[in-house]
């Protein structure tokens, strides 16, 4: 089995290259191949020639995106369009990690596999389109839906907080938000498995549980013995520019289930 990772120098892309090193994945980077352009991936695919493609490039930063919509389309929406397409061609099984925030947060009960999306910013729009894309251009996918990634590679929210509480005893955290927080090695490993099947569609891999900002940082501070104070503050107080769902919790109702994220959250505090 060859697997392609488009993505692997990011948060996932390298906890994937940890957990099937013993199957030696190609792993490209935005340095080494972009996804908007179309011959080029050709090219860099149709060389390699995977049995799997694991598609976790995108542009990821949710404010950014609303600054700079034309890329985060070409990047989120075109380049999966491009993978897709050559999937196809090639044969290729397809994963492309997507997002909760294709959803728009009301519902109360959080969010199954086969609820509308209706994202409310560019960053979710881009995301769900690029899944629309996938679903048009290849049978053989896995959308994989995630939310609030954390792990030892690039930034994170819980990396964050560490890092604001060597400076102050005071940290706000939104507390009117709440997602499924996921760690990059769990989601790695259920890829793992996922993959060795062919019940094709969309799945929602996240660790159990929902939290806010709030109680993820709460959980943080509480873990690693901190004695800095959380301040619980409304999303509205906080200036950013990517309006956030309240409730993107993802249901996950397939046989792959992960472990609660406090035990998880545990090992990552614990392992870095």
């Amino acid at each position: 089995m060859k697997i392609c990772i488009l993505g692997g120098t990011g948060q996932l892309g390298y906890e994937l290259n940890k957990v099937f090193l013993c199957k030696k994945p190609i792993s490209l980077g935005k340095h080494d191949v972009d996804i908007t352009d179309l011959d080029m991936l050709h090219t860099n695919l149709t060389s390699i020639n995977p049995d799997i493609i694991i598609h976790c490039a995108g542009f990821t930063d949710v404010d950014q995106c609303e600054v700079n919509k034309e890329v985060a389309f070409s990047v989120n929406t075109l380049g999966t369009s491009n993978v897709a397409k050559i999937s196809e061609e090639i044969g290729a099984k397809l994963v492309y990690i997507s997002s909760d925030y294709v959803f728009d947060g009301i519902s109360s009960k959080g969010y199954d596999e086969k609820d509308n999306p209706n994202p409310l910013n560019i960053y979710g729009r881009s995301k769900y389109k690029g899944e629309i894309e996938v679903k048009q251009n290849t049978d053989k996918y896995f959308i994989i839906r995630t939310s609030c990634l954390f792990g030892s590679k690039g930034k994170n929210f819980i990396k964050s907080i560490l890092s604001l509480s060597n400076h102050s005893s005071l940290i706000k955290a939104v507390h009117d938000e709440k997602c499924s927080p996921t760690y990059t090695g769990d989601l790695a490993e259920a890829i793992t498995k996922l993959i060795e099947e062919d019940s094709y569609g969309n799945y929602h891999l996240v660790n159990t549980g929902g939290a806010t900002w709030y109680e993820m940082a709460q959980e943080t501070l509480k873990m690693k013995n901190i004695h800095a104070k959380i301040i619980p503050v409304l999303s509205e107080e906080i200036e950013r520019k990517a309006i956030r769902p309240k409730n993107s919790t993802l249901n996950n109702n397939s046989h792959i289930k992960l472990r609660p994220w406090k035990e998880a959250l545990w090992d990552y505090l614990n392992k870095g």
